[in-house]
């Protein structure tokens, strides 16, 4: 099978390799996650030519009939060769019922090496975790950021291809498709529509198609906007859509637990402070989110510019925070090994309110962690105010933070 390494992934997974701990590689589905399993699969080939690898893609109609534990551990009863290195690979093992039994038991037994993938949150916080805590290591998987994007796409780092990635989104695939005309959308609307169904539709029980349909236009339509259940309940009430903060609420947990978009939090800034009410949500691809509204330069661009600023803080392993100082706010506060960055997003410094804004916020917090401001035009003031750098975002996403 040919494939386009993305070692930024399967560099962290093979130090585990051998190791009695579960794999599991999470992340929205069709972002790349089987084709890492591939290169995982061929890395240890490669080290053991003898090496005995069980794969199993949930996916596919020859593995239609597992669909539970028993089915599942019936099937590898003699799958595993004695006195050999085994590996059990499982592709979307949240399609099987009670699957961490079966892992259990296989670790108890020190059968194999496991390695699983899913596209549902839930699958850590319910089923693993309950059977399996302390046992998993969870590597999650991302859609290209824009370094992968270009490499995929053959591409220079410049301005016209940082409007593609802004367009078409990190989808590999789009790889075998191209960027030309109608067909990256037509393919991501297929997607969108596979990842509403199963991962959302049908693992959370959803009833209300419409209203979850609906939900996912108006965050689509407010990246970056302050939520709360109750204001999202109002808006749709003034569209005639009667609909409870609580179910709200649940729907939004739905929609996150498939990896789609992502919940970030508001803390305070030098305390510990988690705020309850008021979050942002942004999207894993910003290919699906254009599929959903389309891709109007002059009335997106800022929001897909903050969007992409999150996903980069994502893929490089932060732990990203709103930021709250007081009255003030902090696009980002960004945490990695104890270490943080602070980051202000904005479409252009032209005026000298908004550099007031962007710059007077972050030389509020007294600390001497790396503060950023990422604009999308040139820059006006050099590369540095007051320890405080700005960077065009073309700059940004290419940069090792």
């Amino acid at each position: 099978m040919k494939y386009i390494e993305r070692p930024v992934y399967s560099e962290r997974i093979k130090p585990f390799i051998g190791k009695q701990i579960i794999k599991v590689l999470t992340g929205q589905r069709r972002v790349g996650k089987s084709y890492i399993m591939v290169q995982l699969m061929d890395f240890i080939r490669h080290d053991n030519p003898l090496a005995n690898i069980v794969y199993i893609n949930c996916e596919l109609d020859q593995f239609a009939h597992l669909h539970t534990n028993i089915d599942l551990s019936e099937y590898l009863q003699d799958k595993f060769v004695a006195d050999n290195a085994n590996y059990l690979f499982i592709d979307e093992i949240q399609e099987i019922d009670s699957f961490q039994l079966t892992l259990r038991s296989l670790l108890a037994e020190n059968k194999c090496d496991i390695f699983c993938t899913g596209s549902n949150a839930r699958m850590l916080s319910g089923e693993l975790a309950t059977f399996l805590s302390g046992r998993y290591i969870e590597i999650n998987i991302h859609s290209l950021s824009f370094s992968e994007f270009l490499r995929f796409h053959e591409l220079k780092p410049e301005i016209e291809s940082l409007m593609k990635y802004l367009t078409y989104g990190g989808m590999p695939y789009l790889q075998n498709i191209g960027l030309a005309d109608d067909l990256p959308f037509e393919y991501l609307k297929n997607v969108y529509s596979t990842i509403l169904l199963k991962d959302v539709v049908v693992r959370e029980n959803i009833r209300n198609i419409s209203f979850l349909e609906n939900l996912v236009l108006y965050l689509s339509d407010n990246i970056g906007s302050l939520f709360s259940a109750n204001n999202i309940s109002k808006f749709l009430k003034s569209q005639r859509i009667e609909i409870s903060p609580q179910l709200t609420i649940n729907y939004l947990k739905a929609l996150s637990n498939a990896y789609f978009v992502h919940k970030v939090v508001r803390s305070e800034i030098g305390g510990l402070k988690v705020f309850e009410i008021g979050e942002k949500y942004y999207f894993e691809d910003l290919g699906l989110r254009n599929t959903l509204k389309g891709f109007n330069r002059k009335t997106d661009i800022h929001k897909l510019l903050e969007n992409a600023v999150y996903l980069h803080l994502l893929q490089n392993g932060y732990r990203v925070f709103i930021g709250k100082l007081d009255n003030r706010e902090i696009d980002f506060v960004a945490e990695r090994n104890g270490v943080k960055i602070y980051v202000q997003v904005c479409l252009q410094i032209v005026e000298k309110s908004t550099f007031t804004r962007e710059f007077g916020n972050l030389m509020m917090i007294n600390d001497n962690y790396p503060k950023y401001v990422i604009t999308l035009n040139d820059l006006i003031i050099g590369n540095d105010y007051q320890g405080i750098k700005q960077m065009n975002l073309l700059d940004f996403l290419l940069f090792d933070i």
